[in-house]
């Protein structure tokens, strides 16, 4: 099912082929898409050997506060204007966005055509400081934001993804440019559990996060910990020294399940989970670990290394206190590392 194709302009992020074929380069599945079929997104589809992306729309845009993407080492207390569009590459069964996400229970929503300029403006107008593609997967419509990222460059914003960091060097390439950070939700360590629950492949996943950590995209990782998937002390262990083996100063944000979609068979994720698989990851040598998703979590501030006080205090998406300088310097002349002006 091909879902808006009059609001769809040809791909930047393809090969044609012989045969009116297509390769999409979007995503890590990089799909050989035949004349008038679909990619596995539903929203990448081949017309007479062209192969047509998202454009023209979103499903929803809104401002948020920079800390509910999450990003909590970049513009602390900053506005986002948050968009996205329909579709998604994985298939996960505990998505919390899947009436967008699918391209079926999508169909019967109404998009909001609108230009890049429309966008930029309006976050500009707005006091918005970043323009960030979230609630679909970004990756799938990646021509469309790197066009709305241009636009708000020339208005002084600053732009991002939240995404599953299926990844590949062509769309981070397109996006250098114009994007300057990247929240991964990184969703578990089990390759069956990946294939059977999620519909994508942990290595590529892992490759995707190592590219746009060395492409230089300000990196953030966000789990979201499911009781009996992805929380065993093993598990949690091995997504900890995974991330610290990249950098030791990626922030790691484990967040809380609550039921929804297709996987309401189990509760929702004690605190006690958060902080024990904080602990771990703590001891695995990162830095900066975060809990979120639970009404007064411990776990929120980013506190110093160097001299262990709390440089950024937060309740919820708030900001308290901040008193990082400029560049991200504690009293203590200590760094952290971030994007902070």
């Amino acid at each position: 099912m091909t879902f808006l194709p009059e609001l769809s302009r040809e791909a930047l992020l393809c090969e044609r082929l012989p045969g009116g074929r297509a390769r999409c380069l979007a995503c890590a599945h990089r799909c050989l898409v035949p004349e008038g079929a679909d990619g596995l997104c539903g929203v990448r589809f081949n017309r007479k050997g062209r192969l047509l992306a998202p454009w023209g729309y979103v499903s929803g845009a809104a401002p948020d506060p920079i800390e509910k993407k999450p990003f909590f080492h970049v513009l602390p207390g900053a506005r986002t204007l948050s968009f996205g569009m329909f579709g998604c590459n994985f298939r996960c069964g505990f998505c919390q966005n899947w009436e967008i996400s699918g391209v079926k229970t999508a169909a019967h929503l109404a998009p909001q055509e609108t230009s890049p300029g429309e966008l930029a403006a309006a976050a500009a107008e707005s006091g918005a400081k970043l323009l960030v593609s979230t609630y679909n997967e970004p990756l799938i419509t990646a021509e469309w934001s790197a066009a709305v990222f241009a636009e708000g460059k020339k208005k002084g914003l600053r732009a991002g993804f939240v995404s599953n960091g299926y990844a590949t060097p062509e769309t981070a390439a397109l996006l250098r440019p114009v994007m300057d950070i990247w929240k991964v939700d990184l969703k578990g360590f089990n390759r069956e559990n990946y294939a059977k629950v999620c519909g994508a492949s942990l290595d590529k996943v892992l490759e995707g996060i190592a590219l746009i950590k060395a492409a230089g995209f300000w990196l953030e990782v966000v789990t979201l910990l499911i009781p009996g998937f992805n929380d065993s002390d093993a598990e949690t262990g091995a997504m900890a020294a995974f991330i610290a083996g990249l950098s030791r100063d990626i922030p790691w944000h484990l967040t809380a399940f609550h039921p929804d979609h297709l996987m309401t068979d189990r509760g929702p994720t004690p605190a006690a989970t958060l902080y024990r698989a904080r602990e771990i990851a703590l001891a695995k040598g990162l830095r900066y670990v975060y809990c979120g998703n639970v009404p007064g979590a411990a776990g929120q501030d980013t506190v110093c290394p160097a001299c262990g006080r709390t440089a950024v205090k937060r309740e919820g998406f708030s900001v308290k206190e901040n008193l990082l300088g400029a560049e991200g310097t504690c009293s203590c002349g200590g760094k952290i590392p971030g994007v902070w002006s």
